[in-house]
C-alpha cells in the first residue's frame, strides 16, 4: 500500500497562495481531513510561522493548538529548516532545543528536518531534540541538479542521517526536478542500503511529479506527498485525486476514498473562489524550472517580491540570473533559506544593474561559512568582492553562537505572555514585537489613512477592525467605492487599491492588508525633499521595504545624527524579500539628517539620510 501525506494546509498554499490561508479557513474541514486515512497531515512549519505573525495577525502557536484539538486521529507533521528552524538564519542550540520541544508539546507528531546545503552537521541538534521530545524524526535529503549532486551523494547523505538516528528518510524534491527514471534509480539505491521508511516529496511545477511518484512506488517508496486538487498543480504538489486513481486496484492502492477526497476538494475550491486565490497552472516560466531550478514555494514569493519592487516585468531577467548566482555560490540547492539568499541576490543584481553591487548580509554570511559548507567551490572573485579577506569558518556554524533564550526573555519580558512568545521573538524580533504590541492593545491600534490634499485634516484615524469590516463589506457587495465624511474630513475606500501604497499607511503585521484581495486605495506619503546643496549626498533606499536603524529592537542604531561615517559603512537595514539588507554609505562625511523613522516603510529611491561630504 502506498501511504499519502496531505500538504494542503502547509506547503500547498505556501507554493500557490504565498501562505495566506488563515486558521479560520482550515478548521471547518479539519475533521474531514482527519477521517480520510492519510499517513499524516502537514500543517505547520516552513513559512507558516513567519506569515502568521507578519501578515495574518495570527499567533502560529495558537493555530497549531487549534488544529490539534480537532485532528486527533492523523499524525500532524511540520517542516523544520534544521538549525534555521522556521526562520532564515541559524539559531543558537538552546533556541533550537526549546523550539523543537514546544513544537511537540503543542501538537506536532512528525518533524521533517532538512538542511539547505545537505550539511548534516546542521541537523544534529534539531534531530536529537526531536528525539528527546518524543517526535518521529524524518530526516531529509534535499534533491537538486548540479555537477556536485550525484546519486551517490544522496545515498551517502541518507546513510549519515540513518546513523544520526532518523526514524524515516525523505527525498525532498522542492523544485520538481526529479525525473521518473531518476526517481526509480534513487529510491532503489536508498532502499537497498537503508531499512527505514522512505518518503518522496515533489512539486508538480515541471509536470514530472506524478510520473516520478509512480516509478518511485514501483521501486519501493513508502509514502508520497500530495494536495487537494484546488491547491495542487503548478508550483504545488500533485493532486491527491490523480495519484489515488492512478494506483487504484494495483499493489500500491492507497485505500483512500476518492469520493470523499472530491467532497473535501469542493470545500477548498469554494474557499479559493471566495478569497480570489489562483489555481495552480504550469506556465512556460514554470517549465523553465529545469534551467533556473526555482522551487515551488519560491516562485510565488519571487513574483510577490518583484511586485513590491515594482519590477515584475523583469522576472525573466531574474530567472536567467539565478543559475549564475547559484554557480558563483557553489551550487547550493534552492530551498529555504538558500533559495532566498540566491533569489534575492539575483533580484538585486538585476535591479541595481550591476552584479553584486548590493549584497544582503545573509549573502555575506553564507560566503563566510555561517550557513554551513557550500556543496561546491565558490567563485573566488565573487567571494573576494563581497567579503574581501574575511575569515571563512569551517566549524559547525552554531558552535559560534551564544545562547539566546534568556537574553530574549529579558528583551521581550514587557510583552511576552508565554514561553512560545519568547521563541517567536528569538526568531523574528522586529516582527514579533509588532505583533505582541498589536495584541496587547488592539483597541488603540489606529491607522492613519491619508486624505486628499484639499481636506481640512491631514489624516483620519480608523480602528483596524473598523477598516477590516469596511473592506469585507466592499468585497461582499457590488459596491466599488465607499465615501465617508466625519467632521468635514472625507476619505474614500476603494476596491482595487495599490498594495504598495497601502503599505505606507498600514503596519507590517496588520491584518488589513490580507483581509481582501484588494487592500485600501490610499495616497502614498511623499518622500522627504533633499535641500539643494551640492555638498549634501542622500543615502537612498535601493528597494521597497521596511527601514530599521539597528540590527535588533534593543541594539544601538548603526548611526545617529552628527556621526562621522566612512564610505562603505553600514548605516541602516532595509528588510525586504525576507532578508535584512544592509545599506551602506557611498561617501564619507557627517550624518546631518535622518529622514525616516525606525520601522517605517520606504519606497525605492526614497532618501533615508543626508551626508555632508568632508
Amino acid at each position: 500500500m502506498l501511504k499519502i501525506t496531505d500538504t494542503t494546509l502547509r506547503d500547498a498554499h505556501q507554493s500557490l497562495w504565498a501562505t495566506r490561508m488563515r486558521t479560520a479557513d482550515m478548521l471547518p474541514i479539519l475533521a474531514d481531513l482527519d477521517n480520510i486515512g492519510y499517513h499524516s497531515l502537514e500543517v505547520w512549519g516552513g513559512a507558516t510561522f513567519d506569515v502568521c505573525l507578519r501578515y495574518l495577525d495570527e499567533d502560529p502557536w495558537a493555530r497549531l493548538r487549534a488544529i490539534k484539538q480537532i485532528a486527533r486521529k492523523t499524525p500532524l507533521q511540520m517542516l523544520l529548516r534544521g538549525q534555521s528552524l522556521v526562520g532564515y538564519q541559524h539559531y543558537p542550540d538552546d533556541v533550537v532545543r526549546a523550539f523543537v520541544h514546544k513544537c511537540v508539546t503543542n501538537g506536532i507528531d512528525i518533524i521533517r528536518i532538512f538542511d539547505a546545503l545537505n550539511d548534516v552537521r546542521n541537523m544534529q541538534v534539531p534531530m536529537a531534540a526531536a528525539k528527546e521530545a518524543g517526535a518521529h524524526v524524518q530526516a531529509s535529503v534535499v534533491y537538486t541538479i548540479s555537477p556536485i549532486h550525484t546519486t551517490e551523494h544522496y545515498v551517502q547523505t541518507a546513510l549519515q542521517l540513518r546513523q544520526m538516528g532518523a526514524d524515516s528518510i525523505c527525498i525532498k524534491d522542492m523544485a520538481g526536478l526529479l525525473t521518473p527514471f531518476k526517481a526509480k534509480e534513487l529510491v532503489t539505491q536508498i532502499k537497498q542500503q537503508i531499512d527505514l521508511p522512505l518518503q518522496l516529496h515533489s512539486h508538480y511545477i515541471g509536470g514530472m511529479a506524478v510520473g516520478a511518484y509512480l516509478m518511485a512506488a514501483e521501486a519501493g517508496v513508502d509514502i508520497i506527498d500530495t494536495a487537494s486538487v484546488p491547491i495542487a498543480f503548478g508550483a504545488s504538489q500533485p493532486p491527491v485525486e490523480t495519484v489515488v486513481r492512478a494506483v487504484q486496484g494495483s499493489a500500491y492502492d492507497s485505500g483512500l476514498d476518492i469520493r470523499e477526497l472530491f467532497r473535501i476538494a469542493k470545500y477548498f475550491e469554494t474557499l479559493r473562489q471566495e478569497r480570489g486565490f489562483e489555481r495552480g497552472v504550469t506556465r512556460i516560466t514554470d517549465m523553465r524550472v529545469f534551467d533556473h531550478q526555482v522551487p515551488g514555494g519560491m516562485i510565488s514569493n519571487l513574483v510577490s517580491q518583484l511586485e513590491q519592487q515594482k519590477a515584475l516585468d523583469r522576472i525573466h531577467e531574474v530567472l536567467e540570473e539565478i543559475p549564475r548566482v547559484r554557480e558563483d555560490l557553489g551550487y547550493p540547492p534552492l530551498v529555504t533559506p538558500t533559495s532566498q539568499i540566491v533569489g534575492t541576490q539575483a533580484v538585486l543584481n538585476v535591479i541595481a544593474g550591476e552584479r553584486y553591487k548590493l549584497v544582503p548580509g545573509e549573502v555575506k554570511a553564507y560566503l563566510k561559512g555561517h550557513y554551513g559548507a557550500a556543496p561546491g567551490p565558490v567563485n573566488p572573485d565573487v567571494r573576494s568582492k563581497i567579503i574581501g579577506n574575511d575569515t571563512v569558518i569551517t566549524c559547525r556554524p552554531a558552535d559560534l553562537l551564544e545562547p539566546a533564550v534568556e537574553r530574549c526573555r529579558a528583551e521581550i519580558s514587557d510583552l511576552a505572555t508565554s514561553e512560545e512568545d519568547i521563541l517567536s521573538y528569538a526568531m523574528f524580533p522586529q516582527v514579533a514585537r509588532k505583533f505582541f504590541e498589536s495584541r496587547a492593545n488592539p483597541t488603540s491600534n489606529l491607522v492613519a489613512v491619508p486624505v486628499p490634499a484639499n481636506s481640512k485634516e491631514d489624516s483620519v484615524n480608523m480602528n483596524l477592525q473598523e477598516i477590516k469590516e469596511l473592506i469585507k463589506m466592499l468585497d461582499e457587495t457590488e459596491i466599488s467605492e465607499l465615501n465617508l465624511e466625519s467632521e468635514g474630513v472625507k476619505i474614500s475606500i476603494k476596491k482595487g487599491g495599490v498594495a504598495a501604497a497601502a503599505a505606507v499607511a498600514l503596519p507590517v503585521a496588520s491584518p488589513v492588508a490580507e483581509v481582501a484581495p484588494a487592500p485600501l486605495a490610499v495616497k502614498s506619503v511623499p518622500a522627504p525633499s533633499v535641500p539643494d546643496n551640492s555638498n549634501l549626498t542622500p543615502v537612498t533606499a535601493p528597494m521597497v521595504g521596511s527601514f530599521y536603524s539597528s540590527a535588533s529592537p534593543d541594539a544601538a542604531p548603526f548611526v545617529s545624527k552628527g556621526d562621522i561615517v566612512s564610505a562603505g559603512q553600514v548605516v541602516c537595514i532595509i528588510e525586504a524579500m525576507k532578508l535584512m539588507n544592509e545599506i551602506e554609505a557611498e561617501v564619507s562625511g557627517k550624518i546631518v539628517d535622518i529622514l525616516v523613522e525606525n520601522g517605517q516603510p520606504v519606497e525605492y529611491g526614497q532618501p533615508l539620510f543626508l551626508i555632508e561630504k568632508q
